[in-house]
């Protein structure tokens, strides 16, 4: 498959980026050379780079977080969104839901290193949602950090802990490689969450 893929210097793309390629992917440098769109890139510019990939016609798979990608639930092409491309994060969040049927009280902690845009990140968002809404979010941005979340929950006389730790970014490498194998059966419009195709 061709690929455009914005932020290809970046954080995260400077990682993807051969691991695309390693999986057989050609990286191009324009929408017009594109078959799907992956972008790792900031929160003032992934709705633009979106926007541009849907009038284009190329279905996107996009893991930058902090802005809103509702614009995009009745979009003519499919938009693929992840607040987080590791599957264990993925199994966090599951498994966050399924004890918050059973335990009383919940907080989370994400972690996260010091450049990060976005706070709380859109991984302690979409845990805290499908945990029912009301948890309370700790950010902490701080140097020597990747990515960590631990869910904390509690009732009378125990405590249960989930956490997750990216320990490098070669972690969202084959959750991406998962959403570019699944692009062309997905549905026109918004589809978040790297869950929905596991």
């Amino acid at each position: 498959m061709n690929v455009l893929l914005n932020g290809r210097r970046g954080k995260v793309g400077s990682t993807l980026g051969p691991g695309l390629e390693a999986a057989g992917h050609t990286l191009v440098d324009s929408l017009g050379g594109a078959d799907a769109m992956v972008d790792f890139t900031r929160p003032d510019a992934a709705a633009a780079n979106v926007r541009a990939a849907v009038e284009a016609g190329v279905p996107s798979v996009v893991g930058t977080t902090g802005w809103d990608v509702e614009e995009f639930r009745t979009a003519p092409v499919t938009v693929f969104y992840a607040p987080n491309f590791a599957v264990g994060a993925v199994l966090m969040m599951r498994f966050a839901a399924e004890a918050a049927k059973y335990l009383d009280q919940a907080e989370i902690v994400e972690l996260h290193h010091a450049t990060k845009l976005d706070k709380p990140s859109g991984t302690a968002k979409l845990t805290a949602e499908r945990m029912g809404g009301d948890v309370t979010i700790h950010s902490v941005r701080l140097p020597g950090l990747n990515a960590h979340q631990e869910v904390i929950l509690g009732d009378a006389g125990q405590t249960l802990s989930i956490r997750h730790d990216a320990i490098s970014r070669e972690a969202y490498t084959p959750g991406v490689l998962l959403a570019l194998q699944r692009l062309p059966s997905l549905p026109p419009g918004l589809t978040v969450g790297l869950d929905a195709l596991l």
